[in-house]
């Protein structure tokens, strides 16, 4: 007999637990303990953005209160997730020669571990243990079934959950959605009421009848079900955690809500609703398939502490071949980078002289191969890093697009836009013409994939589409960038995205324009010696087909190029009553400078300029210097990526023809590499970092700590862009060594869901996040190598450690090992590393040593 038939469904409920339930969740004490406990498990969920929105972020940022270690030891334990390579993987790294024994000496030397290096090594040889993971009753469900014949209930209750989350939050794909009166859980409990599945795909028999016993509200089901599974008090997050993790997709996704909604000042409880849900299913399954009867339940909840011992030693050694392959990069980077101290360097320093342009990029990794390529055209350039969103906390309406809609954010997920900006200096009519030309394509598309429609689309227009298809499969086709979709030329070329006013409508005053200018002159350490042309270049890639694309355009634009921010804070720094405003704060910039907007493709490795009708004809020469050195450090920057997109041997206009067509190739997986492979974060002047070929594995963001007389400029630093860069490099990291759970799988198979919500791997299962293989792997081997940040910031340590100090969420980055932080003497060079609060030399003597 099935399991599922043998329930007593008249049986009462235990004495034992309604007490339980008096005592643990009636009570106002209970309550509490019972929202804490409700709040604690959301919280260790990391919010996940929207593919229009794409930005990354660290699946595990929810858990950065505690060390990495010890997260990792809870993730294995609650969801079998894991944190580290396989031991072949770093037994490779051994025999390739790029992992040896003084890393390994090194990293024991400075670890916990008890282990010795013969020990060490012996461990290495062997394959890693498989922890075992706490079972949830529909673990147990499963537990009574022959799933070679018969459905997996893990499965039935993933994509159940999963398929009606993505028609509950749908925005704008499907054409039907359920209500969404009084939120997720509401709505799902009335369709989980007629729900026929369970009965006729799995053989629950009961389910009808237990169904009918769900809790109107969240709060009323969480309540019900965790006394009813006599859970114990202590493990009520814990066990819910696992729950959120079990589809840590949908659950990432809510979260996200919740992020929003809390910048905004507001709040959103899609994400306990989810919680609610996902638990709903667990006590059906319980009450109604037979797990309450079987005594499976009460052994699985007894084996928990067990599980999570287990966990906490299963691996704990190989933390050490972590710490070792991560030393084995850095060294070089240690024994490098004092070169760029005293000399000639300190010269250039402390002298910042004029030169005849200076080129702002984003910190983003990319950045540094492109400015590398620049700075090799001329001595007279200098190159600069900065946040890609310039400082502008913005959010763009662009014209013609309904304010219902919302304005799309142009700045770190971190933050909240404060400012609106819109397109200027266009003809009224032109928001109008273009609102018609969006509807019309939009609906066209509507009708090309609406399910009435797609025969006869296909019959009737098919073949006028055949060379469009063939185009696009051979490369070959072009098409407009997003901000210029549906606008004619001539509209294109005058408009000009400026900030109209705050986000609450009010106008923004001179002053405050002023400060916003300031603000941005000194994150970027430039507020003397400016050149003629100042470029500040967003950057934005080229892609086709790919709904993770936002991905690879600037991540402190929220996931959208930075054109915009670089046009905007252009036109504001070209401001005459701002430049009259920032001689008063004692920034002099010259008349004859003139800051031009200018956007880094990087897949491309092009740079578009913008507004040049607005340059005066007295910097025509300056603007043709200008071009060629970019059209030739393009050239360099393609030739230096062509070896890992496959494309050596090619000649220059030949690499360029090929970089473009896989850029245009609608199948093309692979346009570009985006930051795989990014390992560093280098704060300090730029003179200091320009012998070095960090082969665009290193963020590089200007700091000059001398003219940070309040340190503010620093704190901003380790507070945002520092963040972005962990966010950056730990998505990256998971999505390496634990692609099913925190990457996005096989990027052919990829479905979008919900119009922008996530993608599905195939046509079910939870939503997927992170990277996509393709994004990490070549097919032969990794393309990024999962390695922690390593922060280097040129600062006087007590200025850094107050820092630490003031921000709690940094302080545990760095001192739970989430990433790395070190110091560089501005005198010497000497790098100082800091680990148990403390600095020391030590990195540098290790290595030495051994």
């Amino acid at each position: 007999m099935n399991t599922l038939e043998r329930t007593n469904l008249e049986e009462p409920v235990r004495s034992e637990l309604n007490s339980g339930f008096s005592r643990s969740a009636e009570t106002d004490e209970g309550k509490q303990a019972l929202k804490a406990a409700i709040d604690a498990a959301c919280a260790t969920i990391a919010p996940s953005w929207p593919l229009d929105r794409f930005i990354a972020v660290n699946p595990l940022w929810g858990m950065t209160d505690r060390p990495l270690a010890d997260a990792a030891a809870s993730v294995a334990a609650l969801s079998g997730a894991r944190l580290l390579m396989p031991r072949a993987w770093y037994r490779a790294e051994r025999e390739a020669g790029r992992l040896r024994d003084e890393h390994l000496g090194a990293a024991l030397a400075t670890s916990a571990s008890a282990l010795t290096l013969e020990r060490a090594l012996g461990l290495l040889a062997q394959d890693e243990p498989e922890p075992p993971r706490r079972s949830r009753v529909v673990d147990l469900a499963d537990e009574g079934r022959d799933l070679a014949r018969e459905g997996s209930w893990a499965d039935f209750v993933t994509n159940s959950i999963s398929q009606y989350c993505a028609a509950f939050f749908d925005d704008g794909q499907a054409t039907l959605h359920p209500g969404r009166e009084g939120g997720l859980y509401t709505s799902w409990r009335r369709q989980a009421l007629g729900d026929k599945g369970p009965n006729l795909l799995m053989g629950m028999r009961s389910y009808t009848a237990v169904a009918r016993q769900l809790p109107e509200t969240a709060s009323g089901l969480v309540e019900l079900a965790l006394v009813e599974l006599d859970v114990a008090n202590s493990e009520w997050s814990s066990y819910l955690s696992s729950l959120l993790q079990d589809l840590n997709g949908w659950a990432s996704s809510c979260m996200h809500r919740r992020w929003g909604a809390r910048l905004d000042g507001g709040d959103d409880d899609s994400i306990v609703d989810f919680l609610a849900v996902r638990l709903a299913w667990e006590w059906l399954l319980w009450k109604g398939g037979g797990v309450a009867s079987s005594g499976r339940w009460e052994h699985a909840k007894a084996s928990w502490p067990e599980i999570d011992a287990s966990a906490c030693s299963a691996r704990a050694g190989d933390w050490v071949f972590q710490e070792a392959v991560e030393l084995a990069w850095r060294q070089e980077v240690i024994r490098d980078l004092p070169a760029g101290f005293g000399g000639a360097a300190a010269a250039a320093a402390n002298s910042q002289g004029t030169v005849a342009v200076q080129a702002a990029f984003c910190i983003d990794v990319r950045s540094e191969v492109f400015r590398r390529a620049l700075e090799a055209q001329s001595e007279d350039i200098r190159t600069i890093g900065c946040a890609g969103f310039f400082g502008m906390p913005i959010e763009y309406l662009p014209l013609g697009a309904s304010a219902a809609a919302g304005a799309r954010p142009q700045l770190p997920g971190l933050l909240a836009p404060a400012l609106r900006v819109q397109d200027t200096a266009v003809p009224a009519a032109a928001g109008a013409r273009r609102s018609v030309r969006l509807g019309l394509r939009k609906a066209w598309k509507s009708f090309k994939i609406g399910a009435p429609s797609t025969f006869v689309f296909v019959e009737a227009l098919g073949l006028t589409y055949a060379w469009r298809l063939l185009s696009e499969s051979l490369g070959m086709s072009r098409e407009a960038r997003l901000d210029e979709v549906g606008l004619d030329r001539g509209t294109a070329a005058a408009r000009r995205p400026r900030v109209v006013a705050g986000t609450d409508g009010r106008e923004l005053e001179l002053v405050e324009r002023v400060d916003l200018a300031a603000g941005m002159l000194r994150s970027m350490s430039l507020t003397r010696g400016f050149a003629r042309l100042v470029l500040l270049a967003g950057h934005g890639s080229s892609t086709r087909n790919n709904p993770l694309a936002a991905g690879l355009d600037c991540g402190a634009c929220c996931g959208q190029t930075g054109e915009v921010n670089a046009r905007v804070a252009a036109g504001l720094l070209n401001d005459p009553d701002v430049r009259a405003g920032l001689s008063s704060q004692g920034i002099e910039v010259p008349d004859d400078t003139r800051f031009l907007a200018g956007l880094h493709d990087t897949t491309l490795d092009e740079v578009a300029l913008f507004e040049l009708d607005e340059l005066p004809a007295t910097h025509t020469l300056d603007l043709a210097s200008l071009q060629r050195w970019l059209e030739g450090a393009g050239t360099l920057a393609r030739r230096e990526r062509a070896g890992r997109l496959g494309l050596d041997g090619l000649g220059e206009r030949q690499l360029q023809r090929a970089v473009a067509k896989r850029a245009r190739d609608w199948a093309q997986v692979r346009p570009e590499w985006g930051l795989a492979d990014n390992a560093a974060f280098i704060v300090a002047p730029r003179e200091h970092t320009r012998h070095l070929n960090l082969k665009g594995r290193a963020f590089l963001h200007d700091y000059r700590f001398e003219e940070d007389v309040d340190d503010s400029v620093l704190e901003l630093i380790m507070t945002a862009p520092m963040v972005v860069t962990h966010w950056i490099n730990f998505q990256y990291y998971a999505s390496t060594v634990d692609n099913r759970r925190y990457g996005s799988g096989d990027k052919v198979l990829h479905n979008v869901v919900g119009g922008h919500l996530g993608v599905f791997e195939g046509n079910g299962g939870d939503l997927r996040t992170g990277l996509a293989l393709q994004s990490l792997h070549d097919g032969q081997r990794w393309m990024h190598t999962p390695l922690r940040l390593a922060v280097f910031i040129e600062a006087p340590r007590d200025a850094i450690e107050r820092v630490l100090a003031v921000h709690e969420h940094v302080r545990g980055l760095v001192e739970y090992r989430w990433l790395d932080l070190f110091q560089i003497d501005a005198e010497t060079g000497s790098i100082y590393g800091y680990r148990e609060q403390r600095w020391s030399l030590r990195p540098q003597e290790l290595l030495e040593s051994h």
